[in-house]
């Protein structure tokens, strides 16, 4: 139970990380090309100013499916380590 208790903690909030900052990457590259950042077409443009969209908003089924699973697997954990072993 520990051991699935460890990969729900930690992979979800992997994946969450990643996925941020892949974005944040291009959102950055766009930038420093002088453009902005379009969020919701997830594209570089140099025409107008784009309004910023938090992550959150954006992606909020990753986001809180992340934290549930991620609280699920803290629960897995504190329940292997205070089981006992047989």
């Amino acid at each position: 139970m520990l051991r699935w208790g460890l990969v729900l903690l930690i992979a979800p909030l992997l994946l969450l990380m990643g996925v941020y900052w892949h974005e944040f990457g291009s959102v950055n590259e766009c930038i420093l090309q002088g453009g902005q950042y379009d969020y919701r077409l997830h594209e570089c443009t140099f025409a107008v100013t784009m309004p910023f969209i938090p992550f959150a908003e954006r992606y909020p089924l990753l986001v809180n499916l992340s934290m549930l699973a991620a609280l699920a697997g803290f629960v897995l954990c504190l329940m292997g380590l205070y089981s006992r072993r047989r």
